[in-house]
């Protein structure tokens, strides 16, 4: 028994609900209408996006993890607990006398902790020389040309009240540096920076994504009202996306950052164009057998609309599959975008075609909706494609496989940064501060490790907590420690800052986090302490930690996001084979994509590694996005095969399909590649893997090598379904040993399990 192509009762009610929306041009009126008050209503109701922003949460490792148990307890041990430090920088020039530094150093502590001092500085607990002389030999380079100051700032680095507040101390302390220079870094100042970074961009990425969207429609569909039709419905979905996401962010169901929002804007532009040119062309080529519109709409829609869902259902699925992260940069991110795309997809299946009803035959001006359906059939370039897969399928399978292979070689070179600082495209005053800290200091004292030693007996006056103290102090990797340690209230948890000899942000340095925790607990042993803690915090300590989460959550969610794919593939196409082949390509895509980023980010362009959360990014995306393609050309190929032998419905689906397929590819890679105007490192190779695997998928897998292996499986290729057209060698222009040969390869087709 044959496997059924369709399902006639979701069909059915599918039918029932287009014909309802779109029955008439009155109709699609009360559509647009409909979605335009939506709109107005979420406006007045949602707070904006901007104020319900965490960019805070997303850099940090998950709340279980060692280093964040560390941080809450070095924050209630700190003289102003939940502040978080901003480091202000005091360097003289070559000729500036150190009796100069001191006094500038003396002028912004008396500022800062004065009268007129920022509302979020406290009065105490500003660590300078002025402050606490006894430190200087912490405080004070070793030539003493420089000098820190800390100012401990409270509330949410989120908060715009938080970054007022940086900016306030920065301009105290360039008004009183005299002849020094100042700059404002540390926790506080990367914060601030890292928020305004992000927030430049925002006009530059949505203007420019707008205006590439907009040239290539006019390129595509030479028509001015069509292209408008795509940019409106994504202009509507991101509106609607982002007052729902700022109304569940407010509510604390989701976190929204800056830079999920930035992808948000290219992601709804580009997967609501792909959706419009596939609803878009499916009706110029409903126009060629029916002259009524709302009638040939609804003919395109019946054809898409398995295919809309599935591509959707793919993205969103993927998303979410993001909840099984434990690192909250990955666990926040899905929930967001896959409300978009899913209001992008609604938006796609009612208000593109209700706008397209409305504007009637002016939508193809200044060409005619004959000449428009016409274009519908395919041109000479696919033509030419569908001839060379289908008279040499193997060779173009081999050398495609064959150039992935060599692509996916640039993994060699692969490696990770976690430093988020040296990873903005742009100067920040933060940064200046790191590298004069870096060069008068050493690289370690940018962010000593914190390590913390907990038990139940009082450290301040035991030996043990000297043990401890000399044993991390000859640790390999440790430079020295930045003063004696520091205890709690009750005397029963002491704090060892330590300071590395290397760069507090390279993998050395994450990786020296353990034998510190060994060390310390192993000493603490040694000296009799028993019921010990020991915990290591710090901005290294917290790096660790987050890249141990996001290796565990790639594992996890690489599985997850395949199977996810494979069972909607089986479903949409009724095979078990099909989704095999086409989740392999997908993965060789990705190796391949990976493999060229790394080539042309780290040996071409310098970058010291790939953003820690990049790969995982990529994978979600690329996977998620390019088997769109795949399910476009397969679910056509496969209604195709209802009338036609496999390979005839195999050249017609890369007709109907190459044209719109490679130009909503094309569309989908320029609003990724925007991505690389962004002043950020990772949003930067993001973009760039993005457009190119994108650009690979559309133009090399989809159109040549899972056609090729269509073409090599024949009446395999949706295996187990039974074709109702199988195909004999002799009919596929394939050579053929023996009539009989021939009929008993057909005969055993035609049992083959439904």
């Amino acid at each position: 028994m044959e496997t059924p192509l369709s399902l006639s009762g979701e069909a059915s009610v599918t039918t029932r609900i287009i014909h309802f929306l779109f029955r008439s041009k009155k109709r699609a009126v009360g559509i647009v209408v409909l979605w335009l008050l939506i709109v107005g209503v979420l406006t007045q109701l949602a707070p904006t996006l901007a104020s319900v922003e965490d960019n805070e949460s997303a850099n940090l490792p998950p709340a279980a993890s060692d280093s964040m148990r560390a941080r809450d307890l070095i924050r209630q041990a700190s003289p102003t607990p939940g502040a978080l430090p901003a480091i202000v920088v005091v360097h003289g020039q070559d000729d500036t006398p150190q009796m100069e530094i001191t006094s500038a150093v003396s002028r912004i502590t008396e500022t800062l902790a004065g009268p007129d001092r920022p509302a979020r500085v406290p009065a105490e607990g500003i660590v300078s020389t002025a402050t606490v002389p006894q430190a200087a030999d912490q405080l004070v380079s070793p030539d003493g040309s420089t000098q820190l100051i800390i100012v401990p700032i409270t509330g949410n680095p989120s908060d715009e009240n938080f970054r007022a507040a940086v900016d306030d101390v920065r301009r105290l302390a360039a008004d009183q540096a005299g002849q020094t220079k100042v700059a404002v870094t540390g926790p506080a100042g990367i914060a601030t920076d890292t928020v305004k970074v992000f927030s430049s961009g925002d006009m530059t990425l949505l203007l420019a994504t707008v205006l590439l969207v907009l040239v290539l429609l006019l390129l595509i569909y030479r028509s001015p009202l069509m292209a408008l039709v795509p940019l409106l419905a994504a202009g509507i979905a991101m509106r609607v996306a982002e007052a729902l996401g700022a109304m569940l962010a407010d509510a604390g169901l989701i976190t929204v950052s800056s830079q999920t929002a930035s992808i948000m804007t290219v992601l709804l532009f580009g997967v609501g164009t792909d959706y419009a040119l596939i609803i878009t062309a499916r009706y110029r080529e409903a126009l060629r057998e029916e002259s009524d519109r709302p009638h040939a709409m609804q003919t395109a829609l019946r054809e898409v609309g398995e295919t809309i869902v599935a591509s959707a259902s793919t993205v969103v699925l993927a998303m979410m599959a993001l909840l099984v992260a434990v690192s909250p940069s990955l666990r926040g991110f899905g929930p967001y975008l896959a409300l978009g795309v899913a209001v992008m997809a609604l938006v796609a299946f009612t208000f593109i075609p209700a706008l397209v009803l409305i504007f009637g035959r002016a939508v193809f001006w200044p060409s005619s909706e004959r000449k428009a359906a016409d274009r519908s059939q395919g041109g000479v370039i696919w033509q030419r494609v569908a001839s060379v897969v289908h008279q040499a399928p193997a060779k173009v399978a081999a050398g495609l496989l064959l150039l992935l292979v060599v692509m996916s070689a640039g993994l060699l070179n692969y490696q990770e940064t976690f430093n988020s600082l040296s990873g903005f495209r742009t100067d920040t005053e933060s940064a200046r501060g790191q590298a004069l800290i870096a060069d008068q200091f050493g690289p370690g004292r940018l962010a000593p490790a914190t390590v913390v030693v907990g038990t139940d007996k009082d450290l301040r006056n035991d030996p043990a907590t000297k043990d401890i103290e000399s044993a991390l102090a000859n640790e390999t990797d440790v430079d020295h420690l930045a003063g004696p340690p520091t205890f709690s209230e009750d005397g029963q948890t002491a704090f060892f800052d330590v300071v590395l000899d290397k760069d507090p942000y390279s993998a050395a340095a994450l990786d020296a986090m353990e034998p510190l925790e060994s060390t310390a607990r192993t000493a603490a042993a040694d000296a009799g302490i028993k019921n010990v803690t020991v915990l290591v915090g710090g901005e290294t300590a917290e790096t660790a930690d987050i890249r141990d989460a996001l290796n565990r959550d790639t594992i996890y969610i690489v599985v997850l996001v395949l199977l996810i794919v494979t069972a909607v593939l089986i479903l949409l196409l009724r095979s078990l084979l099909a989704p095999l082949y086409l989740v392999a390509t997908l993965v060789l895509s990705f190796l391949a994509t990976m493999g060229a980023t790394v080539f042309f980010t780290i040996t071409v362009l310098g970058d010291e590694g790939i953003g820690n959360r990049v790969t995982a990014y990529v994978f979600i995306f690329l996977v998620a996005l390019g088997v769109d393609y795949n399910i476009f050309i397969m679910s056509r190929f496969r209604r195709e095969i209802r009338g036609a032998m496999p390979s005839t419905a195999l050249r017609t689906a890369l007709l109907r399909t190459g044209g719109v397929v490679s130009s909503a590819g094309l569309i989908l890679a320029a609003t990724f590649s925007v991505l690389m105007t962004q002043p950020i490192r990772e949003l930067f190779q993001f973009g760039f893997a993005m457009a190119f695997g994108i650009l690979l998928d559309t133009f090399l897998i989809r159109p040549l090598l899972v056609p090729a292996i269509v073409r090599l499986l024949g009446n395999r290729a949706l295996w187990p379904t039974t074709l109702p057209h199988p195909e004999t060698a002799t009919a596929a222009g394939l050579p053929v040993a023996t009539t009989s040969s021939s009929t008993s390869t057909s005969t055993a087709t035609s049992r083959e399990p439904s």
